[in-house]
């Protein structure tokens, strides 16, 4: 994206490092997205399927793609990414390449689709729609041999041009142990760097659905943040040294911060599920995450620069539960709640330095709420400061930041201070900003709030600076 207003008398900054494609700018604007796990292991009671399940248990007598989707639209998700085939190896779909599927099953006589239903769903309610396809198949008898790795690929080829724009295709690294394998019921065990050739499967989903983003531990557009249990972190950059690296591979703490010093554009995803197992379990009921929970998670997650894919299993009805959509429904009510009015449109605002002291570069253009404008700063400065000031005392909480990030992550650290008593206090600080950074502070009341960015790997460009109260309304 380009800015709206570019000078013709002093030219934008340079990029700085790596840069998101066009792809990785609209996945990183949907930030909230639901994941659903549903298979055979919904009717068995299992997380992991064995592989040798009999098709005829799974059958969602209540299941309806546009309710499901609805549920996720109201909670204020994007878009949804369904395990078309987890590692029992069960197809959501009617795939001609294998028995074990939807086809032989009682759901609509065999002629159901659950990834059709669901992808027409969220074409109808203006959803992205994603897929999961599991490298690791436990039913199939030539995993592990390179009969599977043909397979693999016409299982992804029919989801990749059956059922319309695919947001998001997403890989595991789940790969290989004991399974049932077409009834040889043996461990197979695979070289997880080699046997997939992975640069081949990708470059066939670039072939198939060319805007699609890719995520594994490795990428390539997006990456795991190296734990389930909906934490970001703190110091958080986008980039990552992706030479080297394969799904599956053990990274450890360089998904969760990525690389300071990243050759690619690689972002954190957060996946979680509003349970503790990924599928549904009637013994979880009671056992459904909270809204404080949640809204922990969101500041963790998407509050640190991360997109959040939240994971709702549908039941055996095929419905989300009611106790999982009510919680939805309730966090959503929360965080409206919370991020309702951006008190730092109210305000005067100007920084201590602007790029050729030119308008197009203004700070004003933090509180104009567009995506397309910025604030900058001359090359060479690395430490700069914005103060906004309103004619009447606010209650400050919590602080939302943006880099331009068309333009590559800057930000290495920054302040908050606010007039309190007649002197400036500080009350946040932090280190890394990206594609967002969400900020809870000391509470306080002031009509003067400082940003001090005293560290940056290039001149600062910022998007964005929202301040809201503890009820985001002013006093």
């Amino acid at each position: 994206m380009k800015p709206a207003t570019v000078s013709n008398r002093v030219p934008p900054p340079q990029p700085c490092g790596p840069v998101p494609s066009t792809a990785q700018l609209d996945w990183h604007a949907l930030e909230y997205y639901a994941f659903l796990h549903f298979t055979v292991n919904t009717y068995t009671d299992q997380e992991w399927g064995f592989g040798d399940e009999d098709p005829a248990i799974f059958n969602p007598t209540e299941f309806d793609a546009r309710l499901l989707a609805g549920i996720v639209r109201d909670a204020g998700m994007r878009g949804l990414i369904v395990t078309a085939k987890h590692h029992d190896g069960f197809c959501l779909w009617p795939s001609e390449h294998t028995p074990h599927s939807v086809r032989f099953s009682p759901y609509r006589q065999g002629k159901g689709d659950i990834v059709g239903e669901l992808a027409a769903a969220c074409e109808a309610l203006d959803l992205r729609f994603g897929v999961y396809l599991s490298p690791w198949d436990r039913n199939h008898p030539e995993y592990g041999r390179e009969a599977y790795n043909q397979y693999y690929r016409a299982q992804l080829t029919e989801l990749l041009t059956r059922y319309g724009p695919v947001f998001e295709v997403w890989f595991d690294g789940a790969n290989g142990g004991d399974g049932y394998y077409g009834g040889a019921r043996e461990e197979r065990r695979i070289d997880r760097s080699s046997y997939y050739r992975w640069p081949e499967v990708q470059a066939l989903v670039r072939q198939l659905q060319p805007d699609a983003i890719m995520f594994s531990d490795a990428g390539p557009d997006c990456r795991w943040v190296g734990n389930e249990d909906g934490h970001g972190a703190a110091t958080n950059w986008a980039g990552l040294r992706l030479q080297g690296m394969h799904p599956g591979g053990n990274y450890g703490s360089r998904l969760t911060t990525g690389d300071a010093d990243g050759t690619h554009w690689v972002p954190a995803e957060v996946d979680v599920s509003i349970r503790p197992g990924w599928f549904y379990h009637a013994a979880e009921d009671d056992r459904v995450k909270t809204v404080d929970h949640l809204l922990d998670i969101y500041h963790s997650s998407i509050g640190n620069g991360c997109n959040l894919l939240l994971n709702v299993p549908p039941d055996r009805r095929g419905c989300i539960h009611e106790i999982d959509a009510e919680r939805l429904l309730a966090f959503r009510r929360e965080r409206e709640r919370l991020f309702r009015a951006d008190l730092a449109c109210n305000a005067s605002v100007h920084a201590d330095q602007v790029r050729g002291k030119d308008p197009a570069y203004a700070a004003a253009h933090l509180v104009d709420g567009r995506a397309d404008t910025y604030w900058a700063t001359d090359d060479g400065t690395n430490a700069a400061t914005v103060e906004l000031e309103w004619p009447r005392i606010q209650t400050i909480e919590r602080l939302r930041l943006e880099e331009f990030i068309e333009l590559g992550q800057r930000v290495e650290a920054f302040a908050v201070d606010a007039v309190s008593g007649g002197v400036w206090r500080q009350i946040g600080a932090g280190t890394t900003i990206g594609p967002r950074r969400i900020l809870t502070m000391k509470t306080v009341q002031t009509d003067r709030v400082r940003l001090r960015l005293t560290a940056s790997r290039a001149c600062p460009v910022l998007r964005r600076l929202s301040l809201y109260g503890p009820d985001a309304t002013t006093v």
